[in-house]
């Protein structure tokens, strides 16, 4: 465990199925929250459709002066096993991994229970490989327990930790139930 010297940063990139609907997303009182209560900075980004999830990432990666910062990726998108689907286009694992080839050295990517995250174990290393990624991390169970609490304490917990298997571990001691309930998983 330790005490990180400066605030940890999270990206949340979030798919819709409209940008332009004025209905607040679930997850805001979870990001501001963590702000609040454990100073984690985040930024928020809304997707609709493949292009702009596309367009976010490329901005993310070679316009955000604070992509470096940023210590974990947090996808809240619907889709199974190894896709995510944006506006019924469906992503593959690889093609995400293709997209931030070498970016994501030291970086946790995870992902709401609103995908099911079960990969198997080439899939999960051809991921981790190809980004340079720390771990990748979601749920294999997709139920209507919402995932919003287990991962507020997830991303709470993950600044205190440099050794995943470490954080996983006080996950499970903390909120046993709901990691079981929800399948939690971390491959790293």
């Amino acid at each position: 465990m330790y005490l990180p010297n400066e605030q940890s940063k999270v990206f949340c990139l979030e798919c819709v199925s409209a940008v332009n609907d004025t209905a607040e997303s679930a997850v805001f009182p979870l990001l501001e929250q963590l702000v609040q209560n454990h100073h984690i900075v985040n930024v928020y980004k809304a997707v609709d459709s493949i292009d702009d999830f596309e367009n976010s990432l490329n901005v993310l990666l070679y316009e955000d002066r604070n992509f470096k910062d940023y210590d974990l990726l947090y996808f809240i998108c619907g889709g199974t096993e190894n896709e995510i689907i944006v506006n019924d286009y469906l992503y593959t694992l690889e093609e995400i991994a293709e997209l931030f080839e070498g970016k994501l050295k030291g970086k946790i990517l995870h992902f709401a229970n609103s995908k099911t995250l079960n990969l198997d174990s080439e899939t999960a290393q051809y991921f981790l490989d190809v980004t340079g990624a720390k771990a990748i991390s979601g749920y294999q169970h997709q139920n209507f327990t919402s995932s919003i609490l287990l991962d507020y304490h997830f991303l709470a917990l993950h600044i205190h930790f440099t050794d995943v298997t470490e954080l996983v571990e006080e996950l499970f001691q903390k909120h046993y139930a709901l990691c079981t309930n929800l399948g939690f998983h971390l491959y790293y």
